[in-house]
């Protein structure tokens, strides 16, 4: 509570904070560079200083806490405020990053080469990891900076400088630019923020500065920018990898949309001439690889040359926002020539373009729609795998459009032409293409019911329908993947769910096919049925789904008996075991008995378990109301899918149930917050060190490096079991106890029991004890090579400490020193203890002798054991 009061002191007082409550911060700074197990609330703690940071701003706040970076052990430095300033840094200027950031990464490098000629590696990483901390505070000085019409200009110098020779940050400055150009133009186009987005106070202050005329003038410094920026972008795709093109096209076609349309065509004609070239010497090569079929494979050289053609395609198309009609045209154009090619990845670009184009110019589409119409059934056949799901992107922006301007009549024959393919490919291998057909599916569903749109349920049925004709397929796999569609489509809209009892009878026909992958999308739709069914539903077709299920082909029953009784399983759950008996044939009522066997024992199970376990099964048990292909149409059922109607609730009862949980999970973590659980709790490897929401560990920091090592340890160590003889309960069966706690358990039964049965109770867990393997007795019973050194013998019963025994040695004369003593295996720790028994022996009979003769003793020793061994060879 403290941590909020102080948090809200700093939001009240803005950046005047920095004057009236700077003691306060370095008070909190110093609570940080305490031990760990002086703050149990670091997590607050951070809150209440990154709330500090939103209030006064980065300059003052730095002013107050430097990051110390000059130290000659970097250790010492408050490397610990990089992910505050990360995360809470918002309204900031620029031109301090500029002025003060910029030349600190400038110090790290020069220190780090130093550190690295000094041979101090180690060193020279940290120094490097610095670098790259002090860079990625880049995106958050450009959160709603105050100075971007100002200070951009000599930022984007560096920028450009960065891009150019440091391949690690390239990421970090394309997501900052991103962030600019989006921010001030959602701020220019009145789309600031959402009702429902929770922000801070620290960015409401923010966001209130930014005005239209603002944002207008920032994006005016941007794009006068966005020519130099483009020339070290477009530069540098050209040498990046897989893994860092993707951002770097992000940003191109963020800095394309605001730039001047000439500079955009410029950099666009370029693109696509260097892409013309390439097209050309491929189909050359092509065309001589054909002639000439003794040639050296050239295998490499395309590969090259496909990929070289890939990047140009990804380039230009991320010009896609600046450019006008005529240049989309022949960006078209050039797609179009290559949709039949025979390589997978150009086909595949270029359906990426294709629907890039249709995503974002309804224009075109309406221009071209003929056009476009019959060139997406021309090429259907030459459709290369790798290329479906962008073909898939296509075809749905057509039906979209199509659905928005066209008459019902185009509509339907539109989405009639392209509907067996898109439902085809729900049985792809591929499970992103099979996950792009479920998406677009269920959009075409939402695009004719939505009433708001002007869609209307007759359309949503007329829909399904259109779906449930491939039911009328010829081949097994037309037949399964409608199946499928109307199984999806179910369980998304209700208002489908009385539609799909219609298509029962055509399901229970169905199953009397002997086809394993027509009966896995059968069932697949029966379960979904039952779970999105209510029981009056259910009640009505209740008998003919219970017949149908059992009255199968027995040659495919086995395969999916898991599922079938899966499915009875959820029936007896909806409609009452009762009525499921009243329609259960009389030759199944073993499976249904069963079945009522393994409730009723499930059922006395968690009633014998508290609240709170029932809230963490119940929690476990349940998961997103989200489609999963996998749960549904799998051969065989899981313990997970035995909850599986709980799948296909609604999102408020789900959102309801998990809301008690975590508030029953709170409390509970109230009550257990003890001295013993905290100090527990630190010996966790999550809770030994700080770290903030969803930041990974440190290993350049030292203490945080060593801490995570220290607490594992702890985690891992076993405790030591000081007694081997196990316990017995009253019946004489052993009970295995963890961490020595039958000892408690039996002190505890041995007050309560009577003298009588306490002695019996001894006399099983002797006799038991002599039952123990050959070796523990032969190591129990030794006392020079067994545990005559291990200081129980020489324990009082009187008192603390040890007393001296007869005949026996003094307890802290010798001692085992051997490794082997804490190895795990008993046959190391009894050679081990074996060795210092025979140093012992050894010792006791040179005492009082003089050192040569010791010698010649030591020497008629070794030379006797020489003798013994040579007479055992022979």
């Amino acid at each position: 509570m403290s941590f909020q009061i102080v948090s809200t002191m700093f939001d009240k007082l803005g950046k005047y904070s920095s004057y009236f409550l700077k003691k306060t911060l370095e008070s909190l700074a110093e609570m940080q560079n305490s031990p760990d197990g002086d703050v149990t609330f670091r997590k607050q703690l951070h809150e209440c200083i990154g709330t500090a940071l939103g209030a006064m701003g980065p300059e003052n706040f730095l002013s107050v806490l430097p990051l110390k970076l000059e130290a000659e052990d970097l250790t010492e430095s408050n490397h610990w405020l990089f992910p505050i300033l990360k995360q809470y840094t918002v309204g900031a200027d620029l031109n301090f990053f500029t002025t003060l950031i910029l030349p600190m990464v400038g110090k790290m490098k020069r220190k780090s080469a130093v550190l690295q000629q000094e041979g101090k590696t180690y060193s020279a990483r940290s120094a490097d990891g610095i670098v790259y901390s002090l860079w990625s505070l880049l995106p958050s000085f450009c959160n709603y900076p105050v100075d971007t019409a100002e200070s951009f200009k000599g930022l984007k110098i560096e920028l450009c400088t960065a891009l150019k020779e440091e391949p690690d940050v390239r990421g970090i400055i394309c997501s900052s630019l991103q962030i600019l150009i989006q921010q001030n133009k959602r701020i220019l186009e009145g789309k600031e923020n959402t009702p429902n987005t929770e922000i801070g106070i620290s960015e409401k202050r923010a966001i209130a500065l930014y005005t239209a005329e603002v944002a207008g003038s920032n994006l005016t410094t941007l794009k006068s920018s966005a020519r130099d920026l483009l020339v070290v972008l477009t530069g540098v795709y050209s040498e990046s990898s897989k893994e860092t093109g993707g951002i770097l096209l992000s940003a191109i076609s963020e800095l394309a949309s605001i730039s001047d349309k000439k500079v955009v065509t410029l950099f666009f004609k370029k693109t696509m001439q260097n892409l013309l070239k390439l097209t050309k010497e491929a189909g050359i090569q092509r065309n001589s690889s054909k002639s000439d079929s003794m040639q050296i494979d050239n295998s490499s050289h395309e590969d090259s040359l496909s990929t070289a053609r890939a990047q140009l395609f990804d380039l230009a198309v991320s010009f896609l926002p600046g450019l006008n009609c005529e240049e989309i045209d022949v960006l078209f154009v050039a797609a179009e020539n290559v949709l039949k090619d025979t390589d997978g990845l150009i086909q595949k670009k270029a359906y990426r373009v294709l629907s890039l184009i249709f995503q974002h110019s309804d224009d075109y589409i309406s221009r071209n729609l003929e056009k476009v119409l019959s060139l997406m059934i021309e090429v259907l056949p030459s459709c290369h795998f790798s290329a479906k799901r962008y073909r898939l992107d296509c075809l749905y922006f057509l039906i979209i459009h199509v659905s928005k301007e066209g008459s019902e009549q185009r509509r339907q024959e539109i989405t009639a032409s392209f509907l067996t393919e898109i439902v085809l490919a729900l049985k792809e291998a591929n499970k992103k293409t099979r996950n792009r057909a479920y998406e677009i599916l269920v959009q075409i569903g939402h695009a004719c019911g939505d009433e708001e749109k002007g869609g209307q349920k007759e359309k949503l049925a007329h829909f399904f329908n259109m779906v449930a004709g491939g039911l009328a397929g010829e081949t097994p796999h037309m037949i399964s993947a409608a199946m499928t569609g109307l199984a999806r489509l179910a369980y998304e809209f209700s208002d489908l769910v009385s539609a799909a009892y219609n298509v029962l009878p055509s399901t229970f026909l169905l199953l009397q096919r002997k086809n394993k992958e027509i009966v896995k999308a059968n069932l697949g739709l029966l379960k979904v049925l039952v779970a999105k069914s209510q029981a009056e539903s259910l009640q009505t077709h209740l008998r003919s789904m219970v017949e149908g299920l059992l009255n199968w082909q027995d040659s495919t029953k086995n395969h999916f008996k898991a599922k079938v009784k899966l499915l009875l399983e959820m029936l007896v759950k909806k409609c009452g075991l009762n009525a499921v008996t009243e329609v259960m044939p009389e030759e199944h009522m073993k499976l249904l008995k069963n079945i009522r066997k393994l409730k009723e024992r499930k059922e006395k199970k968690r009633s014998a378990k508290s609240v709170e376990d029932k809230s963490v099964i119940s929690k476990a048990t349940t998961s997103r109301s989200r489609w999963n292909h996998t749960k549904i149409f799998s051969d065989f059922g899981d313990d997970e899918e035995m909850n599986s109607d709980d799948e296909f609730e609604d999102k408020n009862s789900i959102s309801t149930r998990r809301t008690k949980y975590s508030s029953a999970l709170q409390s509970k973590a109230t009550m257990l917050r003890t001295k013993r659980t905290r100090k527990a709790a630190k010996s966790l490897q999550e809770d030994s060190f700080d770290q903030l929401d969803d930041e990974p560990l440190d290993l350049l920091d030292r203490q945080k490096t060593r801490s995570a090592l220290r607490s594992s340890q702890l985690v891992n160590k076993k405790p030591d079991s000081d007694d081997d003889e196990p316990f017995l309960d009253s019946e004489g069966r052993i009970v295995v106890q963890e961490d020595g706690k039958y000892k408690k358990l039996d002190r505890k039964k041995k007050r309560e029991m009577p003298s009588d049965e306490t002695d019996e109770l001894d006399g099983r867990r002797s006799e038991a004890g002599s039952h123990l393997s050959r070796n523990t007795q032969k190591r129990r019973r030794t006392s020079e090579s067994g545990y005559a050194y291990t200081g129980k013998e020489y324990s009082s019963k009187k008192a603390g400490g040890d007393v001296m025994r007869k005949d026996k040695l003094e307890p802290y004369a010798y001692w085992p020193l051997d490794h082997k003593m804490v190895s795990r295996r008993p046959e190391h720790r009894a050679a081990a203890r074996k060795g210092m028994s025979s140093v012992v022996q050894l010792a006791k009979k040179l005492q009082g002798r003089s050192v040569a003769s010791a010698l010649s003793v030591n020497g008629v020793l070794r030379g006797k054991g020489k003798k013994k061994g040579n007479q055992k060879k022979r």
